[in-house]
């Protein structure tokens, strides 16, 4: 049944001339459905390592987890992340940890409405 109603999406898409919706899965788990891209690269510029980053929904305040994976940028590196928990928001308050314990916090960054964010001490 499942793969009867996509394919209806699919053509019913294509048949509008709605380029990527006939291509589009059901959202995974984690990411908002809304279509807002939460797809941000951020620029290391504080002058050292960027050891973790950290987003959290400012409607919940909690945290989720590193969205570096474990790979920290060097200082004047970016990296792509995406900042999104599937509650279809789009402020988050950034939480990150540069070398050397540093701990910098920036709060209501509007995900949905940037491309590049450049993080600085």
């Amino acid at each position: 049944m499942l793969a009867r109603r996509s394919l209806t999406v699919a053509l019913m898409a294509a048949s509008l001339g709605l380029a990527g919706l006939a291509d589009a899965a059901p959202a995974a788990e984690g990411q908002s459905r809304d279509g807002q891209n939460r797809r941000v690269r951020v620029h290391n510029q504080t002058g050292v390592v960027l050891q973790t980053l950290r987003a959290a929904d400012v409607r919940t305040g909690t945290f989720g987890a590193d969205l570096l994976g474990g790979t920290p940028v060097a200082s004047g590196a970016s990296t792509p992340v995406t900042i999104d928990d599937g509650a279809g928001g789009c402020l988050y308050d950034l939480r990150a940890e540069l070398a050397g314990g540093q701990v910098l916090l920036r709060e209501n960054i509007n995900v949905c409405r940037i491309a590049d964010y450049y993080l600085t001490r």
